[in-house]
C-alpha cells in the first residue's frame, strides 16, 4: 500500500504530524473546552490546510532530494539530450502559455518515467528519467514532456492540495474525538498522555485510509493531463509516448516509493483503489476517441 503513497501525501502527513505535536504539547487544546465541537472543527481547518500548504510549497524541493534531480543549466547545457529536454521543455511552455518556464532535470534511473511537481506554474519543475533518454526516441519524449506541462498548465499540484486540505481536516477532527474518547476510560493523571499518543495514531491511520480519495483524482487527472498534452503537442505524439511507455513499464523504479503519484507512468498493483494512475491501455484508448 505504501508503494502508492505519494510525495505529497508523505509529505503531508509528517508535516501535519508535525503541527499537532507542537500544537498539543504547547497546550493549544482549549477547543475542547467552552468552544466544544465549533473549536474543534476550527483549529482542524486550520491545521489540515496548513499542513497541505507547506507539503505543496516544499514540494519542489522534496522531488529534487529524494529523486537526485540534476537541474539542468539554463545558460550551457551540457550534451545534445540536455538541450533537447530543455529547449522541447520550454517550447511547450510557451504553447501552454506558461509565463515563467519550469526548472528542467534529470534524473539516474533505468526506468523509463518523467514527473512535473512545483507549488505554482511559476515555480515548477519538470523531471526525466536518464533511462527515458536512453530508450525513448525524441517523439516519444516530446510526448511525455506534454504531458507533464499539461499538468503545470491544469495546476494539477494545487487542486491536490485543496482537497488534501479538506481531508486533512476530517482527519484531525475524528482524530481528536477518537482520542477523547479513549482517554476517558483511563486514569486522570495518564489522560493527557493516552490523548495525545491516540490522536497521533489515529491520525496516521485515518491519513492512509483517505489517501485512495487522493489517488482516485490523480487517476482523473491523468485523463485530462493526456488530453491536454494532445492539444499541445500532437494527438498522435501523445498516443506514440504511451505506445513507447507501455512497453518499457517494467522498468519503473520502485526505489523512489513516495513519488510515484508524480510521474507519468505507474505499475497496476493488486488494488486499484491505491493506484496513483489509470492502466496505460485506457489512456490510449481514450485518446484514440477523442
Amino acid at each position: 500500500m505504501l508503494k502508492r503513497i505519494s510525495l505529497f501525501i508523505f509529505v503531508n502527513i509528517l508535516v501535519l504530524i508535525t503541527i499537532t505535536t507542537i500544537t498539543s504539547l504547547l497546550g493549544v487544546q482549549s477547543y475542547m473546552g467552552s468552544s466544544g465541537y465549533g473549536g474543534l472543527l476550527a483549529f482542524s481547518v486550520i491545521a489540515g490546510f496548513s499542513g497541505a500548504i507547506i507539503s505543496l510549497m516544499m514540494s519542489r524541493v522534496m522531488a529534487k532530494w529524494m529523486m537526485g534531480v540534476q537541474v539542468i543549466d539554463e545558460r550551457s547545457p551540457q550534451g545534445e539530450y540536455e538541450r533537447f529536454v530543455l529547449e522541447e521543455t520550454h517550447r511547450l511552455a510557451s504553447v501552454a502559455g506558461l509565463r515563467k518556464m519550469p526548472q528542467v532535470g534529470i534524473y539516474q534511473s533505468a526506468e523509463v518515467n518523467a514527473f512535473a511537481t512545483g507549488p505554482s506554474k511559476r515555480r515548477s519543475l519538470v523531471a526525466v528519467s536518464s533511462g527515458m533518454l536512453e530508450r525513448m526516441d525524441r517523439d516519444a519524449i516530446s510526448g511525455v514532456i506534454a504531458h507533464e506541462i499539461a499538468h503545470i498548465k491544469s495546476g494539477d499540484m494545487v487542486t491536490t492540495t485543496l482537497l488534501q486540505g479538506v481531508l486533512n481536516t476530517f482527519v484531525i477532527f475524528f482524530s481528536r474525538l477518537v482520542a477523547k474518547a479513549v482517554s476517558n476510560f483511563v486514569r486522570e493523571e495518564f489522560a493527557m498522555v493516552v490523548y495525545f499518543l491516540t490522536s497521533i495514531v489515529f491520525e496516521i491511520l485515518f491519513s492512509i485510509l483517505s489517501s485512495p480519495i487522493i489517488f482516485w483524482h490523480s487517476r482523473r487527472r491523468e485523463f485530462k493531463a493526456d488530453e491536454l498534452a494532445a492539444k499541445l503537442g500532437g494527438k498522435e505524439k501523445m498516443i506514440y509516448a504511451l505506445e513507447s511507455l507501455r512497453h518499457t513499464t517494467s522498468l519503473v523504479d520502485d526505489r523512489q516509493k513516495s513519488i510515484a503519484a508524480f510521474k507519468i507512468s505507474g505499475k497496476e498493483k493488486f488494488s486499484r483503489l491505491f493506484s496513483t494512475h489509470p492502466p496505460l491501455e485506457k489512456r490510449i484508448e481514450r485518446l484514440h476517441s477523442l
